[in-house]
């Protein structure tokens, strides 16, 4: 693809290209790049690698002295789209294993593919342009929307909801059974039967491994346009904002209330019968015991402020030598006083 081919598609203006149709064949980050590729900057900070990188041409906010710009407000979300135009993954054609299963009262839209022991069950309303890989299994009465895609292993269990373009990477368990038990007198444990289902609405995208737990009694609720990372756990009754972003090792524990906008980076803990408000961050590992703020970023565990935080971690590192200090004015205070 030449590049004025390319700024044409992305509706980018180019500056500080004597030859327009230079050849474009593929996407690559700024160290990677070659001759041959386009390459982009959403960050100032590796704007200093610019000067070294191989690249043909760059997607930039402004454009860039030696090199080839494709001018854009928002250089990363092109970057995203130039790389669609060189990279799709592969889609099976459509049609039905012979080694899948499905249930005779299954009802599957056109243009489906289903793979290899696919298990489908009884009931289970699927809409058009499904991708089923191998070995995914969705239970009796789930009901899906159009343009559905689970890989692998991804499991949708019984009378679950899903909306329109969703997808569902490897190994993901869509309505499992939340984590519910009643002590018995004796101290042993009665399952509570989560009665429940898991919804989840349109454009969502869950990524490997991750677990979203049908509810006790009520629902699971993950709404539009949400994006959650691999290894979480999104516990019975929790309801999950608007274009949330959830990063990886995450949990939440039952009945979380998240709205729209929040991002939860890594390995955040919510401790659960919560609201996050709308427009909050929780920065990486923090621990969330309590409601937190629209539109505050809090930190640590347990969370608050982050400001405050980083104040606090730098003044903790000091402790030892602050310690130190108070030892010795009380040695000499108690020297003071004796004589």
């Amino acid at each position: 693809m030449k590049l004025n081919e390319l700024a044409a598609a992305l509706g980018c203006p180019i500056e500080g290209c004597p030859d327009e149709t230079v050849e474009i064949t593929g996407v690559k980050g700024l160290e990677e790049a070659g001759t041959g590729h386009i390459t982009f900057l959403a960050n100032p900070k590796y704007g200093p690698r610019l000067k070294t990188t191989r690249a043909a041409a760059v997607i930039a906010s402004r454009a860039v002295n030696g090199i080839p710009t494709l001018v854009s407000p928002n250089p990363y979300h092109d970057f995203a789209r130039a790389l669609e135009l060189f990279y799709q993954p592969p889609r099976p054609k459509p049609g039905v294993h012979p080694s899948a299963a499905i249930a005779s009262t299954a009802r599957i839209g056109e243009g489906a593919s289903i793979g290899p022991f696919v298990a489908v069950g009884e009931k289970v309303s699927i809409g058009r342009n499904a991708v089923l890989h191998p070995h995914v299994v969705i239970y009796e009465g789930a009901i899906i929307g159009d343009d559905f895609t689970a890989h692998s292993h991804a499991v949708v269990r019984e009378f679950c909801r899903i909306g329109d373009r969703v997808i569902l990477q490897n190994s993901v368990v869509v309505g499992g059974d939340g984590f519910g038990f009643a002590k018995r007198s004796d101290g042993t444990h009665h399952k509570i039967v989560q009665s429940g289902v898991t919804i989840i609405e349109d454009d969502v995208e869950i990524q490997s491994l991750t677990s979203v737990d049908r509810a006790t009694v009520g629902e699971t609720r993950v709404k539009r346009g949400a994006k959650i990372d691999s290894l979480v756990q999104i516990g019975h009754a929790c309801t999950v904002g608007e274009d949330n972003i959830i990063c990886a090792q995450t949990g939440l524990a039952g009945s979380s209330v998240l709205e729209k906008d929040v991002l939860l980076a890594g390995q955040v803990g919510v401790s659960g019968h919560l609201t996050i408000h709308e427009g909050a961050i929780i920065y990486a590992q923090s621990g969330i015991g309590g409601d937190v703020k629209a539109h505050s970023r809090v930190s640590g565990s347990p969370a608050f402020d982050a400001a405050e935080w980083l104040r606090a971690i730098t003044a903790f590192q000091k402790l030892p030598e602050i310690l130190k200090t108070v030892r010795e004015l009380a040695r000499e205070l108690k020297k003071k006083n004796a004589e």
